[in-house]
């Protein structure tokens, strides 16, 4: 992991019931996963879970984080994994 990079999860109840939160707190932690190696140290995140990231896919997810961290100019993708 990168020095000085954090990254916080968070689901309200708007999100919906305790178990769809947790859902789509575990789907945003194992999108970002992946994608650690290629954003820019020394931020802070946070990333909200949505209503719809209930029922989304870990692809779904994965691609919306690349998309909002590329316009965030926080992302490479030359450096990504995969």
């Amino acid at each position: 992991m990168k020095d000085h990079l954090k990254i916080g999860v968070t689901a309200g109840k708007t999100t919906g019931t305790a178990v769809h939160r947790n859902r789509a707190k575990r789907l945003l932690r194992e999108a970002m996963r992946t994608l650690i190696p290629s954003i820019a140290s020394g931020w802070d995140l946070i990333l909200i879970a949505r209503p719809a990231l209930v029922t989304a896919t870990l692809e779904d997810t994965r691609s919306a984080l690349i998309n909002v961290l590329t316009r965030a100019r926080l992302f490479s993708a030359d450096e990504s994994s995969g």
